[in-house]
């Protein structure tokens, strides 16, 4: 066995990405403290050809050293928006059509592995590190989606949250 080489793996140039057909998923951050963690959040939009990120709040948004320390470019190839508060950005959002799920662990939450995505384009609201997603988003949003967790912890990073979400509903959405 032999890992692949940056030539055999095909990756997009900027132009290409921006003019694929998108994945028809958008992130929004809800009050992200991390610069990290934003940084992360991009690299996953990118690897999964998302249609963008919504950043709000306090969360901070490129150009700055430390989120491009982990996005490694993707803020480069990403569509991304800011928004003074998140309900701002999930009215918006459902102005546009879409369905507006939070990841949270709440009541009537459903489980990831049993959610299954409607036709219309869909956005996940991704919390505060400390204090999750905002109360007042939650009464906004069309749903929650609920990461199943059998630890003693049942919290995850964000990054982490938002690549096992991305990933399954990448695989979920895939004709």
């Amino acid at each position: 066995m032999r890992k692949l080489n940056m030539d055999e793996l095909g990756r997009k140039t900027v132009a290409e990405f921006k003019a694929a057909d998108k994945t028809p998923l958008v992130l929004v951050l809800d009050n992200v403290r991390s610069m990290h963690n934003v940084g992360s959040v991009f690299r996953t939009a990118d690897a999964f050809l998302l249609q963008g990120i919504v950043l709000c709040g306090y969360t901070p948004v490129p150009p700055h050293r430390d989120i491009q320390k982990t996005a490694l470019g993707a803020t480069e190839t990403v569509e991304w928006q800011y928004f003074a508060t998140t309900a701002e950005a999930v009215g918006a959002l459902k102005q546009e059509g879409y369905t507006v799920m939070a990841i949270e662990q709440a009541v009537q939450s459903e489980k990831l592995d049993v959610f299954r995505p409607s036709g219309a384009p869909l956005a996940l609201v991704f919390g505060n590190e400390v204090a999750g997603v905002d109360s007042e988003v939650m009464k906004m949003v069309d749903g929650c989606i609920e990461i199943p967790q059998s630890g003693m912890k049942h919290s995850l990073n964000i990054a982490v949250s938002t690549g096992i979400v991305v990933w399954d509903l990448f695989c979920k959405l895939k004709p």
